[in-house]
């Protein structure tokens, strides 16, 4: 297989594309499970995480967990972490992400203790495949103290290795709805 970041981009999203319904679901809340049960989750108090996207695991039911959450809203090409409670008002933004609406107050980042970042794919080696925007790896270089990163995938979008750029940010921790694996 031709190991280019755009060839391993479109195998990895067909493969989750080809996801049931049901199988997405299930897996998802595997995730979940796995996440609700790691001294990671447990030990943290603000967590940054995402809303699913092209069939992303999705991981709405760890918002009934009390935390400080945060969720990203693209800015140009930065994010901007606003902090989210359930039922919070949320918008169709760039890229037809859904968003935190700009309205909602801004997470102070310099609390953040942990972030789940989402992924196309992830190596065994904690590289991350993203969709090619580089918004976390800005992200994550711009951060004044370090953090750890849980790269959220399903297990079938787990490789022995990827591709690394300069710029790309390894990840601490990668979290399949088989097993969390520590870097």
């Amino acid at each position: 297989m031709d190991q280019s970041k755009s060839v391993l981009r479109q195998y990895f999203l067909s493969k989750r594309r080809s996801l049931s319904m049901v199988d997405w679901r299930t897996q998802s809340q595997k995730i979940c499970d796995q996440l609700q049960q790691h001294k990671l989750f447990t030990e943290s108090h603000t967590v940054l995480s995402y809303l699913s996207y092209r069939n992303e695991p999705d991981l709405a039911a760890l918002f009934e967990v009390e935390k400080s959450w945060g969720l990203p809203r693209c800015v140009g090409k930065k994010l901007a972490w606003h902090g989210y409670q359930k039922g919070d008002h949320l918008i169709s933004g760039k890229y037809g992400l859904t968003e935190p609406h700009p309205d909602l107050p801004l997470i102070n980042l310099d609390e953040i203790d942990l972030i789940l970042v989402p992924a196309v794919a992830c190596s065994k080696n904690g590289d991350r495949l993203g969709y090619g925007g580089g918004f976390y790896d800005r992200f994550l270089d711009s951060l004044n103290h370090p953090v750890t990163t849980v790269g959220i995938i399903f297990d079938y979008c787990l490789a022995a290795e990827l591709p690394r750029d300069p710029w790309d940010k390894p990840l601490n921790y990668i979290c399949t709805e088989n097993e969390i694996i520590s870097i």
